[in-house]
């Protein structure tokens, strides 16, 4: 059965991704958009709608693609609505707002899943397969790039706060799957210029994330390396493929329809957010 789901924000990302990836189907349908500029939201063939409570009225779930203070504003009102959440990394601008947003969900008791790109790709979860059997205890995650100079993604939030809130949910996440719940994190370095992080794991292993937007030029890419005591395994971005939103989307499907939970819902969000958060304070 195919799902109906709203669309809040008709930015780049709204463009190139979810509009017309939940248009496409076959486990979705795009039921419309509201967005803060309905002429943006217009050029996706779906309905706009001038009130956001208009759209909780005509779907099932809500996806969006917004700034992570608008999401946690935003999301608040649509768990409130009984509407299942599809949402984006970070889960809020900042941790009040992402417990929130999280407590929110969670007393509303309705379906909820991340946007961790990384974690729907075969590729990934095939190494996360091959990490398991090395014995691990170490890691290493970059992710280098020249976002932050100009382009789509140059928005003012990243802007204003960063590699470590922007990319930082994507390492962390990854290295957590690899190597146990992280329990403790250090951090150096310029959140606008290159940010360090030493992450602690429960399982006793130790790892660390090299983060940063504001490199000019080529880049190499993004890349998670994990060490065992039986060999090692290494992952970078070009080895994702194109099923990943496809995995995503069917995934968000199958947890709406059955109304439970899913590894990748807004408590991991919030988690993920106290890591940052804790880091952050620590760059201050």
């Amino acid at each position: 059965m195919t799902i109906s789901v709203g669309l809040v924000g008709a930015g780049p990302w709204a463009e190139m991704v979810h509009a017309p990836r939940l248009a496409a189907g076959p486990d979705t349908r795009l039921a419309g958009v509201w967005a803060r500029r309905p002429e943006a939201a217009r050029r996706f063939g779906a309905p706009v709608f001038e009130r956001i409570e208009e759209l909780f009225d005509n779907c099932e779930a809500v996806a969006f693609s917004v700034p992570p203070a608008v999401q946690a504003e935003l999301g608040v009102l649509a768990a409130k609505a009984g509407k299942a959440l599809l949402l984006e990394k970070p889960l809020a601008a900042d941790l009040d707002g992402a417990r929130r947003l999280a407590g929110a969900i969670a007393e509303a008791g309705v379906a909820s899943q991340m946007v961790l790109t990384w974690r729907y790709s075969a590729a990934t979860r095939a190494f996360l397969a091959r990490v398991s059997a090395i014995e691990p205890f170490g890691g290493h995650a970059a992710n280098i790039t020249g976002a932050m100079l100009g382009g789509d993604f140059a928005t003012p939030w990243r802007l204003e706060r960063g590699a470590i809130l922007d990319v930082g949910p994507h390492m962390i996440d990854l290295l957590e799957a690899s190597l146990g719940r992280v329990v403790g994190v250090r951090a150096h370095g310029n959140p606008r210029g290159w940010v360090g992080l030493l992450l602690e794991h429960e399982t006793g292993s130790v790892s660390e994330a090299s983060l940063c937007l504001s490199v000019p030029g080529e880049t190499p890419p993004s890349n998670v390396g994990i060490y065992g005591r039986l060999g090692r395994e290494s992952i970078n971005d070009t080895q994702l493929g194109d099923d990943v939103f496809s995995l995503m989307l069917a995934e968000f499907a199958m947890t709406v329809r059955r109304g439970g939970g899913h590894p990748l819902d807004a408590a991991h969000g919030l988690h993920l957010q106290e890591i940052i958060a804790a880091a952050e304070e620590q760059l201050t």
